[in-house]
């Protein structure tokens, strides 16, 4: 499937959720959490594979004064879901400390050093979060955001004097992961589209000597995409030799149509950077919607880049959806009627919204 795809005349862009996940968890490995991790799971697995243990954790839960929910089991196919599992963990430490105690199980509960290591963690996971589900959402323009998302993951990532080594050990696997799958990404197809969003075009997450390159291929597409010039319409009549002279004449008389091209199109860029950068709140396409007859030959690129979503996960969505409407007593569903189902499900989740 992937050697097919790179035959396809299509520009290519990796789903940066994925490769987000798979740097936090190459970072996991190689940092001195994992053991943690791997007697959170035991814990989980206790309570998740008995419903008398699971009812026994709701009692305490209660009993301290808090919210019943279950734990959180991680799954190296679901985004996001270990920092769920550590973030219940520190929620439920109480209850969980209480009902192990009295069960006297062999399972033993989370000593107060692996609790403070699951807050460090935490504390590494939840930037992560935020710009997976940044990324991730479907109804404004993602793509424009990948790399301003990805510089603030590496300053969060920068390490301090006050680092543990194990921290020290996740920053650097991760920021040294990352480096490696942005380098592998389409970056000219993210910058362009950086450059193009009003919040971003001032390229301050990109290095200086960087930014006269984005806009130098910027040109070059407003120079790709400048309409030829209309063929004159076929007429039966034949112009006479008088009118032949006075269109040679009008030929003529002008200049180099590649200069003033370049000219016109340099004096469209220059009119986008002087226009006051939209706030960061504000939505791009709505920004280019009233602006298209000012940027016209700006207008159709911006379009074309934007559509662009930075991760598959708004398909994934639509597919587990769609497994949960197709089941083994409702395989014989027409394709007509499958749509319309995900259809609804889709509009009366964005009304309830």
């Amino acid at each position: 499937m992937v050697a097919a795809a790179r035959l396809l005349p299509f520009e290519h862009l990796p789903c940066m959720a994925h490769s987000l996940q798979r740097t936090v968890t190459v970072s996991l490995k190689d940092s001195g959490f994992e053991s943690v991790l791997a007697k959170c799971r035991k814990i989980v697995g206790h309570f998740k594979h008995s419903p008398s243990n699971a009812q026994e954790l709701n009692e305490q839960q209660v009993a301290h004064g808090l919210k019943q929910e279950s734990l959180a089991q991680d799954v190296a196919t679901r985004w996001n879901s270990t920092l769920e599992m550590v973030k219940r963990m520190q929620r439920n430490k109480s209850p969980l400390t209480t009902t192990l105690a009295q069960q006297k199980s062999k399972v033993a509960m989370l000593t107060d050093q692996e609790l403070a290591k699951l807050q460090k963690l935490e504390e590494l996971l939840e930037p992560c979060r935020y710009v997976t589900e940044l990324l991730g959402g479907e109804q404004y323009v993602s793509c424009s955001v990948v790399l301003p998302a990805l510089r603030h993951l590496f300053r969060f990532m920068e390490p301090s004097d006050d680092d543990p080594v194990y921290v020290l050990r996740f920053k650097k696997a991760f920021t040294t992961d990352l480096a490696q799958r942005k380098d592998s990404t389409n970056l000219k197809w993210l910058k362009i589209t950086t450059a193009l969003d009003p919040r971003f075009k001032d390229l301050k997450c990109l290095p200086k000597d960087e930014r006269s390159e984005v806009w130098a291929s910027v040109r070059d597409l407003m120079m790709r995409e400048t309409p030829a010039q209309q063929p004159a319409a076929e007429t039966t009549e034949e112009p006479s030799p008088k009118k032949r002279r006075r269109m040679s004449i009008l030929l003529c008389s002008s200049d180099s149509d590649t200069d003033d091209g370049e000219e016109s199109i340099e004096h469209c860029l220059d009119r986008y950077k002087a226009e006051p950068k939209m706030d960061i709140e504000g939505c791009p396409l709505q920004w280019w919607s009233k602006r298209e007859g000012a940027h016209a030959r700006l207008a159709p690129i911006a379009r074309k880049y934007f559509s662009t979503p930075a991760t598959t996960v708004p398909c994934e969505r639509l597919f587990s959806l769609s497994g949960h409407i197709i089941q083994k007593k409702r395989a014989s569903l027409s394709p007509e009627n499958v749509n319309k189902l995900v259809c609804l499900s889709n509009w009366l989740k964005v009304k309830k919204d």
